[in-house]
């Protein structure tokens, strides 16, 4: 299930709102596994408190220019192709009714659970020998 929150700023404020929303709808006996990038306002004192008092929330950073790690990356980019492209809206409201408007479909017809096949460190090893490649091509 895909929860969204629309809002003008991205401060520590609007994303802990978001954490207490996430929070609030996911079963207690759930551990919960977020991916982040490392974006400031994920590590402010605010926010690091907050998650010291979840532990069941679990926190992954993707490493620096590795956002396609970032599985929301790709859901974005539906959004975008399906329900943003080529959309005349005349408001920010418009935006985001359409906005939450396809998180609610997506979430009632095209939502399916995502199982990870490998795990963070094979996943991060991959990720460093790319770049170990890539490195020595350059040079």
């Amino acid at each position: 299930q895909v929860m969204g929150r629309v809002t003008q700023k991205h401060r520590a404020k609007e994303f802990l709102a978001f954490l207490r929303q996430v929070e609030r709808n996911t079963p207690k006996d759930k551990e919960l596994h977020l991916i982040l990038d490392n974006s400031a306002t994920h590590k402010t004192e605010e926010v690091r408190k907050w998650f010291a008092k979840h532990p069941r929330i679990k926190l992954h950073f993707t490493p620096t220019s590795a956002s396609w790690l970032n599985a929301v990356e790709s859901w974005f980019s539906q959004l975008e192709r399906r329900a943003l492209y080529r959309g005349v809206f005349c408001s920010v409201n418009e935006l985001r009714n359409a906005i939450h408007r396809y998180i609610k479909i997506h979430n009632e017809k095209l939502a399916k659970p995502f199982k990870w096949t490998k795990n963070a460190s094979t996943i991060l090893d991959s990720v460093q020998h790319a770049e170990d490649v890539l490195f020595d091509t350059i040079n």
